[in-house]
């Protein structure tokens, strides 16, 4: 990769000791990272590993991924912000998160994880990014899963960091605490300086009930946001220093990437082997100890912030009917009070009686659930993947990147789709062993290809493709297009595809 052996070199010279001239006090370039691999099981079933819920209006219409590119923008201060944010994301999410990014007016480079190695490789690989033209920048890297109302108190906090990270400080943002919460980790703050920032003493792992509620009390400690504030080249250097091994793999890894068009693809058999860790493993809980890298401070952010970990959160964070309900989509609440209740699928959902209870509903699962007890989401959903059912990975609709399909019907040896595909788009060249399947245009217009033939469909025309045929379906027209795919056969899984060609770089 072009740049790659700049950001390599740059990490090689600050393993010398020093840093290079240009990353100096003077540096006044922000960059966006936005840490887009999260899989927010608490949230489930709209949550879902393959669409997880920084791509989901949890809160708003616009996806929380959507909020997140566009929260630097308009940002005001002694600083440059960068119009292309850089995204770390997984592979199976890479097509939807440059979708969701578009869609809200950004274009942004798009680091591509061929596997999860948790959030301190991910920051790695956006800082060698950050550097590859050999100037430094300061990152404000935010998980894409968050909520944050008051846009102008973040600016305020960032800009307050990004002076402190200038000067070579790794800072965070710190939630002062409304309450004992086990669902974050906690910072323990030292005296407070004339601008309201704070030392950090050292950071702490999710607590205990009875210790949180301690930590609370003592106000001597602030949630941790997840956000930092730092310099790309002391991010590689305290890396390098506390972690070698991972340093190196993630400069290898980005060294042997290839470009996709704006996704920058590190090489899967070096990244494989970069050791997995935290933020706050890897380094924040260094700091504060004689022999820390280099220096840590916390920023307080009081902006209505929520990491949206769980469906108590979510109700939390909204606005709430005089009984303290909160509803989305089609619901009705009668004689309830603090419950949360959410129609994704399109069904009535009623609640009567309930207190403090969560409901939501999708097209294929709901949920039920005690308020008090939505941390344990999590664990519902661990035995549900236990038991390998489909639920626990994809929704009944399911995105590709030419569209999408619903799967609306099926039995023992038949299965209906509703297949939409956008203007311009196409699936792969493909063929199955063990199904046929029958189209019916629905609307637009649909270029078919079945073995060496090719031709075009309109409104109520149909085709057969037989088993083991090549075949492939477009959209040449200007509006999308929306068939009825009927198969049948004695295998309907989608593991039966054989690609030949792929416009999306797709096995």
């Amino acid at each position: 990769m072009n740049g790659a052996t700049d950001s390599e070199e740059l990490a090689s010279d600050m393993d010398g000791g020093g840093f290079p001239e240009h990353a100096s006090e003077a540096c006044r370039r922000l960059v966006p990272v936005i840490l887009a691999g999260g899989s927010g099981t608490r949230l489930w079933p709209v949550s879902r590993g393959q669409f997880p819920k920084q791509l989901i209006g949890v809160v708003a219409h616009d996806s929380l991924l959507q909020a997140t590119v566009t929260r630097m923008k308009d940002f005001t201060g002694d600083f440059d912000v960068d119009a292309r944010p850089i995204i770390v994301c997984g592979e199976e999410h890479r097509f939807t998160t440059a979708e969701q990014a578009r869609a809200s007016g950004v274009e942004a480079n798009i680091i591509v994880e061929p596997a999860r190695r948790d959030t301190a490789p991910a920051l790695t690989l956006a800082a060698l990014e950050a550097v590859k033209d050999g100037q430094d920048a300061i990152m404000v890297a935010m998980p894409a899963d968050h909520s944050i109302p008051d846009i102008p108190a973040l600016h305020q906090a960032i800009s307050l960091a990004a002076g402190y990270a200038r000067r070579g400080m790794i800072a965070t943002l710190g939630i002062p605490p409304t309450r004992p919460d086990t669902a974050f980790g906690y910072i323990r703050i030292g005296d407070a300086s004339d601008d309201g920032s704070r030392v950090i003493e050292r950071f702490v792992e999710k607590p205990a009930a009875e210790l949180a509620a301690q930590y609370v009390a003592s106000g001597n400690y602030w949630w941790n946001s997840g956000i930092f504030i730092v310099r790309a080249s002391v991010w590689l250097k305290t890396v390098a220093r506390l972690n070698g091994e991972m340093h190196r793999g993630c400069v290898a890894a980005l060294k042997g990437a290839k470009i996709d068009g704006q996704f920058i693809r590190p090489s899967p058999s070096v990244f494989d082997r970069v050791p997995s860790d935290s933020i706050d493993y890897a380094v924040m809980e260094h700091m504060g100890v004689e022999s820390a890298p280099c220096a840590g401070v916390v920023i307080p952010l009081v902006a209505g912030w929520s990491d949206l970990g769980s469906w108590d959160a979510v109700w939390e964070a909204m606005q709430k009917d005089p009984s303290g309900n909160v509803a989305s989509g089609r619901v009705i609440f009668e004689g309830a009070t603090s419950s949360y209740a959410r129609s994704e699928g399109g069904r009535l959902v009623a609640c009567v009686g309930t207190t403090n209870v969560i409901v939501v509903e999708t097209d294929d699962a709901v949920l039920v659930a005690d308020r008090s007890r939505a941390q344990d989401v999590k664990g519902l959903v661990a035995r549900i993947h236990a038991q390998r059912a489909p639920e626990a990975e994809t929704h009944r609709k399911v995105r590709r990147p030419w569209g999408f399909y619903d799967s609306i019907e099926h039995g023992e040896r038949f299965q209906v789709k509703r297949i939409v595909v956008s203007p311009g788009a196409s699936l792969s060249l493909q063929m199955h062993h063990h199904r046929a399947e029958h189209w019916v245009v629905v609307s637009g217009t649909a270029l078919v290809t079945r073995g060496e033939e090719q031709f075009l469909l309109s409104e109520n025309e149909s085709a057969y493709i037989p088993l083991g045929v090549k075949h492939r379906l477009q959209n040449p027209g200007k509006v999308q297009l929306e068939i009825i795919e009927v198969q049948s056969g004695s295998y309907l899984g989608e593991d039966d595809i054989v690609r030949f060609e792929d416009t999306y770089g797709r096995s």
